[in-house]
């Protein structure tokens, strides 16, 4: 990486300024670069705004190269693409409506540009370009000056590295851009790059377990836990948690008004009979977010993030909207503080699911990059929960690194394996988390231990094969390490309870291959070891066939 050209546009004094220039009146940015490591460090003259700081690569891409640039958060769809492949992205007009309305808030629309041309992909925080056997890695060293925005344009042989700056007022010095290039086999190439940034491996295991969402979504009650508990208790395989989802509280946002119809007992009593049956008691929450009508809201309006204008930042369209709490502000970092307090030590809670954690960073506030406040809100959020443990979910993913103990890598799944729908990389997909759990599986054991989302054997409520369920049983026991339903076992034939047991198994197992077949693009093949023994799994990705 030692030859890279710059392309800086920002403001100084008034005045728009675009050039490739290492120094000029206003600033001097002084750089090391190495074949391995580029470091731009910024000293302005003057206090300026970047609105484009851009580091272009030369790179001569193969015929036979597959290319994986990382998605912005844990359910933006990424996977590996050939050079000539035509990216997953939205384009006109979806990506109008999705930078402008509520659909698209849970994406990086407003600030990063979608494309349809053939051999370009752009993604967060860290990138590859495959060789056969080989992997050539590309990764930023920090995202807390911004986010590192990698775009591949294969068919000019270069890589834009771009930074996430906009919306803060540069005046000192600051390391502006931190990247890596490493080259080796997978396990060579992570490993260096997760040494270099100082992350150790998790010390969580492997969790088999339940959760309420993917069966009753928010219309939970004592009853259907209760029935759920109980049968899923009877199972004889090594069962860590069960967890309760979204529809509990009264609103998002009053975390500790439980909806008393539902669980008039309270949520204590609910954390009692999950350890009663020697399981550990997970509960969901969006820490940062509250929607429209939640009294938390109505009360502290002043807590909420706003744009300079004074207009609340909306930050997506489910509970009917919802916006997000401002830890800036100490009266905020104490309500937080306080509920995570009652959950975890009054209620008795093991773990907790946040989710919808990229609202902490929708915009640029308080003279800091987006980058920088995810960052921050991810040490806040480790700060209240301590040594319980935490499952991160909607949240960009390294910002999370060594801050969760799991992580969603992938979009929730959908009771079909797919659907025809004009619609964001972000939203429910059977198809896209598969990709997903496939091709972040680097991640897993080193950043945390990747979530690849739930596996479903039932047959009441579900609208995927019985093939197409053990497909995705199958695919979330090779790659992930949580390893949840949303059944109630009590309802299962003999094939369906054997393939549960079959998927709750902890055995050993190391992926040795997993790649789209060139000559159909959509078939993935998966040679595997399980416990020594040699394995390989087949299957269409988009047809839900084994092969």
């Amino acid at each position: 990486m030692e030859k890279f050209k710059i392309n800086l546009e920002y403001t100084a004094g008034g005045t728009n300024y675009k050039t490739s220039l290492f120094e000029t009146p206003d600033y001097k940015l002084s750089y090391k670069a190495s074949r391995q490591r580029i470091i731009l460090t910024l000293k302005t003259k003057v206090p300026m705004e970047i609105s484009n700081l851009t580091v272009t690569v030369p790179y001569e891409f193969d015929s036979d190269d597959r290319v994986f640039a990382n998605g912005y958060q844990s359910w933006t769809d990424c996977r590996e693409m050939f050079v000539d492949d035509i990216p997953q992205h939205t384009v006109l007009p979806t990506s109008l409506i999705f930078r402008h309305t509520l659909l698209g808030a849970s994406g990086a629309y407003n600030f990063t540009e979608n494309t349809s041309k053939p051999g370009v992909f752009s993604g967060f925080s860290y990138m590859y370009v495959r060789s056969g056997e080989v992997f050539d890695l590309f990764a930023s060293v920090s995202e807390r000056t911004g986010y590192t925005i990698f775009t591949c344009d294969c068919g000019n042989n270069e890589i834009n590295v771009r930074k996430d700056l906009d919306g803060v007022i540069f005046n000192g010095e600051f390391t502006v851009l931190d990247i890596v290039n490493f080259k080796g086999s997978d396990d060579e190439v992570f490993d260096k790059w997760f040494e270099i940034m100082g992350v150790k491996k998790p010390e969580a295991k492997v969790k088999n377990g339940y959760t309420t969402w993917y069966n009753y979504y928010p219309n939970i009650n004592e009853k259907i836990v209760s029935d759920d508990l109980e049968a899923l208790s009877k199972v004889e395989a090594d069962i860590d948690i069960f967890q309760i989802d979204d529809g509990y509280q009264t609103a998002t946002g009053d975390w500790l008004s439980v909806d008393a119809k539902k669980f008039p007992g309270g949520m204590k009593e609910q954390a009692d009979k999950i350890h009663s049956k020697n399981m550990l008691a997970g509960l969901w929450l969006a820490p940062f977010g509250a929607q429209f009508t939640s009294k938390v809201l109505k009360e502290h309006p002043d807590w909420f993030i706003r744009y300079p204008n004074g207009k609340l930042v909306k930050c997506g369209p489910n509970w009917g909207g919802f916006c997000a709490l401002d830890i800036e502000y100490e009266e905020v970092r104490d309500y937080i503080r306080h509920f995570f307090d009652v959950i975890l030590n009054e209620w008795g809670y093991d773990l907790v699911k946040l989710d919808f954690l990229y609202a902490a960073a929708q915009i640029p506030n308080h003279n800091k990059t987006r980058g920088q406040l995810m960052c921050e809100a991810m040490d806040f959020i480790r700060e209240c929960v301590g040594d319980k443990q935490i499952l991160g979910c909607g949240v960009p993913l390294m910002p999370s690194f060594g801050k969760v103990e799991y992580c969603r890598i992938g979009a929730d799944m959908d009771l079909r394996w797919t659907k025809t729908t004009f619609t964001h990389r972000e939203f429910v997909s059977t198809v896209n988390t598969l990709g997903n759990t496939i091709f972040r599986r680097q991640l897993n054991g080193r950043a945390f231990l990747n979530d690849p989302d739930v596996f479903l054997l039932r047959d009441n409520n579900m609208k995927c094969t019985f093939e197409q369920r053990k497909i995705i049983a199958t695919v979330n026991k090779l790659f992930g390490s949580v390893l949840f339903t949303s059944d109630n076992v009590d309802e299962y034939n003999d094939e369906q309870m054997a393939t549960l047991l079959e998927t709750f198994s902890k055995d050993d197992i190391k992926i040795l291959r997993a790649e789209f077949l060139k000559e159909s693009r959509r078939v993935i093949d998966i040679d595997y070891l399980v416990n020594g023994e040699f394995k390989n799994f087949r299957f269409d990705l988009q047809n839900g066939v084994i092969l």
